[in-house]
């Protein structure tokens, strides 16, 4: 199978296309490379993969040095034509679409850019699987779509029209656009809603690498909600064996779909959301222990109010996921903040 990976500079897409090469599929790989975070951190990513960082530039494909199953193209989604002409020559057989603007409280300040990156480059994706037809389209959402609801476990079934985010709003909107296509062009289409991804090669804006950064340097860490939230941490490879196992699984009409009651997370269309997370909420607290088990040094905490756009919990129903592929994250807490740490300390050869 080849597939088309965007993203694979990122957190997810990275780990996504290296687990796609261990079990023998061709992988393009594509990404911006934009300046969000450090780029070197993406650039150190794709030489891991064996893409020498010197012969990246726009719209070249290079293939990697240690395994020509892989390629990667520097493409900007947003830009059509481009994009055209990789799936015209490509022909790929499946789309795992990881590529946005992500985070938050940036969205905040740079609503702009969602609208490109999220909005606009997730068009040009459909309309490449409309043109140049591909068994399944899987792309991330997120779990902050559930934006104001409270009822927990958050489940696929639930309303979600009241994001309370740019970035949210960008996701939902997401679905709502692969619906359309599923629904008029026949594209099987699935949306993962991520929940809290953590792990090795994490991105510098979420909280574990903040966490780790801070403590090590004996600064203060900005403790939201006084410490009172929860999050379904999930960590990264678990989430790539859920992803893998649902890009295998193109989704299907559901046959029980009933227009009068209509289910948010299926269609009469090809089409199908997921939640992908752990399902064992951590509260916040816990996980800083974790991250301090793992340095071997206390953290400093600023006890901070709820940010805006942030939710105070969250965990994920993922009940159809196991249904539907037997999906079971393995990954204790304590273990993959461990393994998280680790890395840290090793990439950024600091001492503990």
């Amino acid at each position: 199978m080849k597939y088309l990976v965007t993203g694979t500079a990122g957190f997810i897409g990275f780990h996504v296309a290296k687990k796609l090469l261990e079990r023998g599929d061709t992988v393009v790989g594509l990404d911006v490379i934009n300046s969000y975070y450090d780029v070197n951190l993406k650039y150190d990513r794709l030489e891991f993969m064996g893409i020498d960082r010197s012969e990246v530039s726009f719209g070249e494909k290079i293939t990697s040095s240690k395994n020509s199953n892989y390629s990667f193209i520097q493409l900007d989604l947003a830009k059509k034509e481009p994009l055209i002409s990789l799936f015209e020559q490509e022909k790929f057989d499946v789309v795992i679409h990881l590529a946005a603007q992500a985070g938050v409280r940036y969205s905040l300040t740079h609503p702009e850019v969602y609208m490109e990156s999220n909005i606009i480059a997730f068009m040009n994706i459909l309309e490449c699987c409309r043109f140049y037809p591909v068994k399944h389209l899987v792309y991330a959402s997120s779990s902050s779509v559930y934006g104001s609801n409270e009822k927990m476990p958050f489940s696929t079934s639930d309303s979600v029209d009241h994001p309370i985010s740019l970035y949210a709003a960008s996701k939902k909107t997401n679905e709502l656009m692969a619906h359309t296509y599923s629904h008029l062009f026949g594209i099987p289409t699935t949306g993962l809603r991520f929940f809290t991804v953590y792990g090795p090669w994490g991105r510098p804006d979420m909280a574990l690498f903040l966490f780790t950064e801070a403590i090590l340097e004996g600064k203060p860490i900005q403790v939201f909600n006084h410490g009172k939230m929860k999050r379904d941490f999930t960590y990264v490879d678990d989430i790539v064996t859920g992803v893998l196992k649902v890009a295998d699984l193109p989704a299907k009409p559901n046959p029980d779909f009933d227009g009068q009651n209509p289910d948010p997370g299926s269609s009469r269309a090809p089409y199908k959301i997921y939640n992908i997370g752990n399902s064992e909420p951590v509260l916040l607290m816990d996980y800083i222990k974790a991250v301090e088990k793992g340095l071997g040094k206390s953290a400093i905490m600023d006890m901070l109010p709820l940010q805006p756009g942030d939710v105070p919990a969250s965990h994920a129903d993922v009940t159809d996921l196991v249904r539907d592929t037997g999906y079971k994250p393995q990954t204790k807490i304590e273990d993959g903040v461990k393994a998280f740490t680790d890395w840290y300390l090793n990439y950024y050869k600091k001492q503990k």
